[in-house]
């Protein structure tokens, strides 16, 4: 195959999402420029998958009932965005209607399995989506009827790269249109080529802020070789892939939202965040890991400061405390994070309302032990808690060996020295200062040393429990941290998972 040309390239995408994705291939001349949809794949999919729910509607409107459907979920998606849409459907006369449907955690309902089956992604070359001019966009990829992403793609061999790809978004892709519009429609746009991937989530010309959503190579950035072909191909026969690509729009996409307030107005920030490629991995490989290991496995995620930490926590918080296994038995009955980060406590519980839409989902312990022991013993899903409060976590847990949990540290003060070391250690050992300086004077002690100290007491007085995983995340973990959280490379030195 020739891989000279941009058409080839796209040829090389297209094929392998129809093939091997999960797609199949659409007629761009079917994007409605008015609706900024593909009009008649959101009617097909309300009337075959919701059946009872569209003669009710069909009651209602009679012969006008495509045109009604289809402006209510217009006006829907311009109120709350694509993601809230497609995740909790849309109301018209009291009857609610589903925009997509996800895997369910476990297979004990068919049904579910069956809906999910339904699904109908698309995709689509060169569509003109403007009534302005004839400008078009290489690659659109639909669910359901409602556009979720744009690529456009650059071939090296024809003298152009990624770079260009970024400089064609910025000058000639307007977010005045519905298809650029900021979460109205796509929730990301990829700019690609045979060596990189780049990505955003709000186009905004020249002002745009793009990600790399790069692999990495060599502890750098970029992407390794490829043998069987394209160093970008792991976007499409990866991460785009049907199974993948639902997952990141159920449990991973979501809108933050932060209050500011000048004088007597308050404005509200909006940003939609859709996860890198390390992160997207990072919480796969561990949750395959866990499918495969069970219960009672430690895990060390070295994450490096501004790549996104707080993201992680949320996303692995979220999919470990609704994880199966083969016998459709969960995992872990409830998910404990230990932080003393404020702003993770907040982002924690709103990115995960954000998937569940409901409250109780996650619960901050921020009383006392009592309420920590209910929740423990109850099952919560996910509970968060503070450090002080780590050394109970671990008693409590192994007195109810029929539970499982899996515990998520939070380690952010790795780099903490001198005299906040010292306090640090005096607080958390309950000794006085002078013997917290004389056990330390050679390394600064940290919540890092304070948290292993007490998983290996633990261990010491009660052996090792096979209730309890221990998921630590730090940016610089300690040769005593690779110790006790590490995996053996094939030397038998312990390293990062």
């Amino acid at each position: 195959m020739s891989i000279t040309t941009e058409n080839t390239f796209e040829t090389a995408l297209v094929q392998s999402l129809v093939e091997k994705g999960g797609y199949t291939q659409g007629n761009a001349q079917d994007y409605s420029h008015e609706l900024g949809l593909f009009k008649y794949e959101v009617l097909k999919f309300l009337q075959e998958t919701q059946p009872k729910r569209w003669e009710k509607v069909s009651s209602i409107h009679g012969d006008n009932v495509n045109e009604r459907i289809t402006q209510r979920l217009y006006r829907e998606l311009d109120l709350r965005g694509s993601l809230d849409v497609l995740r909790n459907g849309f109301v018209d006369n009291g009857v609610r209607f589903q925009m997509a449907y996800y895997k369910p955690a476990s297979t004990l309902n068919p049904e579910a399995t069956e809906l999910y089956n339904q699904n109908s992604l698309k995709v689509y070359r060169q569509v003109y989506y403007s009534t302005k001019n004839t400008n078009s966009v290489d690659v659109l990829l639909s669910l359901n009827g409602i556009p979720l992403a744009t690529l456009e793609l650059k071939n090296q061999f024809t003298g152009q790269d990624v770079g260009n790809a970024l400089k064609q978004y910025g000058t000639t892709r307007d977010n005045r249109e519905l298809l650029f519009a900021f979460k109205k429609r796509t929730l990301v746009h990829f700019a690609v080529d045979q060596d990189e991937v780049y990505m955003t989530t709000k186009l905004d010309g020249s002002k745009t802020f793009w990600l790399p959503f790069n692999k990495g190579y060599n502890h750098g950035k970029g992407n390794p070789l490829n043998p069987d072909g394209y160093k970008t191909a792991y976007l499409w026969e990866e991460i785009l892939q049907k199974d993948s690509w639902l997952e990141i729009i159920q449990s991973f996409a979501h809108l933050e939202r932060e209050e500011y307030t000048t004088g007597d107005s308050t404005y509200i920030k909006e940003k939609l965040i859709f996860p890198r490629y390390h992160q997207l991995d990072a919480v796969r490989e561990i949750t395959e890991d866990v499918l495969d290991k069970g219960c009672g496995k430690n895990y060390l995620v070295q994450h490096s400061a501004g790549s996104g930490k707080s993201n992680t926590i949320a996303w692995l918080s979220y999919r470990l405390s609704s994880l199966h296994n083969s016998l459709d038995e969960r995992v872990f009955d409830s998910v404990i994070v230990i932080t003393d980060r404020r702003v993770l406590d907040k982002q924690l519980q709103d990115t995960i309302y954000q998937f569940e839409h409901k409250t109780g989902v996650v619960q901050k312990i921020d009383r006392d032990s009592e309420q920590l022991a209910i929740a423990l013993t109850y099952g919560t899903n996910i509970i968060i808690t503070t450090l002080q409060k780590f050394p109970y976590v671990i008693d409590k847990v192994k007195d109810l060996p029929e539970r499982k949990y899996a515990v998520i540290i939070d380690e952010a003060h790795s780099s903490q020295g001198g005299e906040a070391s010292k306090k640090l250690k005096e607080v958390l050992s309950s000794k006085s200062l002078d013997e917290a300086v004389a056990d330390d004077l050679e390394d600064d002690y940290t919540e890092e040393d304070y948290i292993r100290e007490q998983i290996e007491k633990s261990a010491i007085s009660r052996g090792k429990q096979n209730n309890i995983s221990f998921f630590a995340f730090t940016a610089t973990p300690k040769y005593k941290t690779l110790q006790v959280f590490g995996e053996k490379d094939e030397n038998g030195k312990p390293e990062p998972f």
